[in-house]
């Protein structure tokens, strides 16, 4: 019988002894060998299966099959990439020594790197990590959460500006950043003592709980016939949990004053139909024409504004806020006789 070396290769995201069957065979049938620590190794000694030390260099491998035609050696966390890449050269020189085998005894799930995310913050934030982190976001730092609002705006609207750019390199980063400030955020809200405190699985959890309970034709076996329904039944599932009293409560009134506007505006139209004007269909010309006049005249504005020493934002934020009272108010008056 031939020599045979097995690379048995394992997620460092998955628990230790979580393999494929195929791979349960192989360590149960034949010689294993580990370096000193291998977490694999420890997991399936605690389940009788016997594991030798043995140091990772190719030399070591080499003996081992000589003595037991088939030795699986399983790889560290790192995947011994270094070793791998010795035994290559070494059997590739000299292909009589042995076979090379490569076999994955567990792969990554999706999402598995976020794990390293957390764990990278984890790393960041505590002591003899990032001073400059370290010292924001530590437990004696009420401001913690203020101190970074600003960089979630701001790599968010980074994000928006490669969406809009069509740069899909740009934005894959842009969204990594706006990551790096929700996972900074929970591990914020972590703060040992804090009361009211959450983690970062306290985050996924809430946002897991939230898809499945408004999306019941997918989770829950619920019917609906279009699209339609589908946001009819996400808009009263989310009025039930927020316990809203108007159609003004959720708005987030930090966004910008015309991305403020169109929103109560909308929301005003979804309340009274008489409000909501249907757009007239356009040809692609005129429609682009009528965009220039538009931008040419809201860029207008913002000079008149400026040059009379006025806040275009800020007057426009403040018709509109003024807008959300009187609705309010319309809202909460008894019904007209």
């Amino acid at each position: 019988m031939g020599r045979r070396i097995v690379l048995l290769v394992t997620s460092p995201r998955l628990p230790a002894g979580l393999l494929t069957a195929e791979a349960w065979d192989l360590v149960r049938t034949h010689r294993v060998c580990a370096a000193v620590g291998n977490p694999q190794a420890e997991a399936l000694r605690a389940v009788g299966i016997g594991v030798a030390p043995a140091a990772p260099v190719a030399e070591s491998l080499l003996r081992e099959a000589s003595a037991h035609a088939t030795v699986v050696w399983l790889s560290g966390p790192d995947g011994d990439e270094a070793l791998a890449r010795d035994l290559g050269l070494r059997l590739a020189r000299n292909p009589g020594l042995a076979e090379l085998e490569l076999m994955y005894g567990s792969w990554d799930p999706p999402g598995a790197r976020l794990l390293d995310v957390v764990a990278v913050m984890e790393r960041l934030v505590a002591p003899g990590g990032d001073p400059w982190l370290s010292r924001q976001a530590s437990a004696e730092n009420e401001q913690a959460h203020q101190n970074f609002a600003r960089y979630l705006l701001e790599e968010a609207y980074e994000a928006y500006d490669a969406i809009c750019a069509g740069n899909m390199d740009a934005l894959r980063e842009e969204l990594g950043d706006v990551l790096l400030q929700v996972v900074l955020h929970a591990k914020l809200g972590a703060a040992p003592g804090d009361e009211g405190g959450f983690a970062i699985d306290d985050v996924a959890g809430d946002l897991i709980d939230k898809l499945v309970r408004r999306n019941p034709h997918v989770f829950g076996g619920v019917e609906v016939k279009d699209l339609d329904e589908i946001t009819a039944n996400w808009e009263r599932i989310k009025r039930s949990e927020k316990a809203r009293t108007s159609l003004m409560d959720g708005i987030a009134l930090s966004q910008p004053a015309l991305s403020l506007a169109a929103e109560v505006l909308s929301k005003a139209e979804s309340a009274d139909p008489e409000l909501a004007r249907p757009a007239a269909p356009v040809a692609a010309e005129q429609r682009a024409a009528m965009e220039a006049e538009l931008g040419d005249r809201l860029f207008s504005l913002v000079g008149q504004a400026r040059a009379t020493g006025l806040d275009a934002e800020a007057v426009l934020r403040r018709v509109v806020l003024d807008l959300m009272d009187e609705l309010r108010h319309e809202e909460s008056a008894p019904p007209r006789q």
